[in-house]
Parts: C-alpha cells; sequence; structure tokens
C-alpha cells in the first residue's frame, strides 16, 4: 500500500541528518569545481532532473492510485514550489554572486528562520534552551566561517547575492516547518512529485541562460559532477532529511544546518588538501553543543 515508512528512532534520525549534511557540504564542492562547465539554473535543473529519473521507477506503481495525491495537491505543489525550485533557483543563484563565507554564515541563519516560521505558522513558541542552542551553533559557525580572526570579521561584507541566499533560508525554513503537514504518501511519491514540480518550474528560468548562449559544456568532469549532485545531494540526502524531519521535528533538523560549513572545511582539507586548524576543532565543539543542548531537557 501506499504509505509512509516509519519514523526512525532519535539517534537514527540525527545520524541520517549528519550524513545529508555531509552529502550537501560535497555539493558546493562539486558545485565549485563544476562552475565553468554548467551554469547556475541549468545545473540545479539537471539536478533535479537527474533526480526524478532515479526516483521516479521506484515510485510508479505508488503513483499510480492518485487519491492521496490528489486530495493533496496543494501541500505537494507548495513544498515542491519551495523545497526544491525557489530554494535551489536562489541558492545557486546566489552563489554566482557572493562568496562562500558570506552564504555559509548566512544559511547558518536556518534553524532562527524554523523557530520564526514555526512561531507564526503553527504557534509553536520555542523554548529558551532552543534560542540558547541556535545561538551557540550560530556563534561556532561564525568562529569557522570567520577563521578566529578579527580582521577577517571587520572585513565582512555583505553583497547583492546576499539578499538571495538569504531568501533561500527562508524558502528553506518555511518547507522543512511545512514537513508536518506532508501527506501519508510512500516517500518514493513524495519525492517524484516534489522533485517533478521543481523540475517544472525551473525549466523556464534555466531557459533563460540557454537564450543568452550559456549552459552545458559536455565532459567529463560536468557530467560527472551533474550525476553526483542528481544522485547524493539530492535523491539521497532529501530522502534522508524528509524522514529525520518526521522523527525530531523541523527545530532539531534545522539546527544541523550548522554542521555545514564544518564538513565543508573537513572535505576540503580530505580533497584539497586544505589545513584544519584549532578553531575549527572549537567550532565543532560549539556547533555540536547547539544540536545536542535541547536534548539534555525535556519540555
Amino acid at each position: 500500500m501506499d504509505r509512509p515508512a516509519p519514523a526512525p528512532s532519535p539517534i537514527r534520525a540525527y545520524a541520517m541528518l549528519g550524513l545529508v549534511m555531509l552529502l550537501w557540504a560535497g555539493n558546493s564542492i562539486v558545485g565549485r569545481a563544476i562552475r565553468e562547465d554548467v551554469t547556475p539554473l541549468t545545473l540545479a535543473l539537471l539536478r533535479w532532473s537527474g533526480a526524478l529519473a532515479i526516483v521516479l521507477p521506484f515510485a510508479w506503481r505508488s503513483l499510480a492510485r492518485r487519491a492521496v495525491i490528489a486530495a493533496n495537491w496543494r501541500i505537494l505543489l507548495l513544498l515542491g514550489l519551495l523545497g526544491i525550485a525557489a530554494f535551489n533557483a536562489l541558492l545557486y543563484s546566489g552563489l554566482a554572486a557572493t562568496t562562500a563565507s558570506n552564504a555559509l554564515l548566512l544559511q547558518a541563519a536556518v534553524p532562527a528562520a524554523v523557530l520564526v516560521v514555526d512561531r507564526l505558522g503553527f504557534g509553536i513558541r520555542a523554548r529558551g534552551i532552543e534560542v540558547a542552542a541556535v545561538v551557540v551553533g550560530s556563534l561556532g559557525v561564525a568562529l569557522i566561517v570567520f577563521r578566529a580572526d578579527w580582521a577577517t570579521l571587520t572585513a565582512f561584507r555583505l553583497n547583492p547575492g546576499d539578499a538571495l541566499i538569504l531568501a533561500s533560508v527562508v524558502m528553506w525554513a518555511l518547507y522543512t516547518s511545512l514537513l508536518r503537514r506532508r501527506p501519508a504518501i510512500a516517500p518514493a511519491s513524495f519525492l517524484a512529485v516534489t522533485f517533478a514540480i521543481g523540475v517544472a518550474a525551473m525549466l523556464p528560468a534555466a531557459a533563460t541562460e540557454w537564450a543568452a548562449g550559456h549552459g552545458l559544456r559536455p565532459g567529463p568532469r560536468a557530467i560527472a559532477g551533474v550525476a553526483y549532485v542528481a544522485i547524493f545531494p539530492s535523491t539521497i540526502a532529501y530522502a534522508l532529511y524528509n524522514r529525520a524531519v518526521t522523527a525530531i521535528g523541523p527545530a532539531s533538523a534545522g539546527r544541523t544546518i550548522a554542521l555545514l560549513p564544518l564538513f565543508g572545511a573537513l572535505l576540503a582539507a580530505l580533497l584539497l588538501g586544505e589545513p584544519l586548524y584549532a578553531y575549527h576543532a572549537v567550532g565543532m565543539a560549539m556547533i555540536l553543543t547547539g544540536i545536542l543542548l535541547p536534548l539534555t531537557r525535556r519540555a
């Protein structure tokens, strides 16, 4: 039958989210590596078209039973537009016009944005310990992004692309919070429907790049990069993220976004030979404290 999979245990949910953040950090590195071969909106379209092609064979049988999908088309449309189309279009466009440091720092606003959406949209008041956890985790992110260097902090400047990154943060916070309204359909069906909505919405945007003579420059690097982003940070990561949110809630899942700059630094050290410093360890301790602190007290 077309039914959702049982929610994982909290421990397993946090482990799943750790893997998700690792895959998303890899997405940033791969995206930077192929930026000369694939333009941002074309990459987003190819990423989700590939992900849809991967998940569709697993969802085909359950998609044939359309009653639940048809009855919940509004929330499915909204989730697809927010979490796939709008978030990715804004994020990739912003990354083309801002620095990696700015993007990582601004994405650290996701946990706070989820708390705000939960409060305004669902009347859920954040506990004091949850607010403290967001602050501690965000400070850990800032420590890593600014490299524990006061000069780097004072040199920080916002630029036009940052507005797009902030808009993508809002889209992701809305998507995360609204996942509590996800209809009771099989995970593969949910992914297929929302991926298809995202692809349809992104096609006109990518077409503007093609009309300007840009898009994809085929080659082994571009093909490998597109394959990676379609399989790992899209199909696998979204499936894990959606399941984890059902187990531990939007606010707790949102706090794990703080792991992105940490994993980005670790991957850069492993793959690019970039050095690690003591501030990475301190920042990691603060980020993990922010993620785990609310678990020490129950409402």
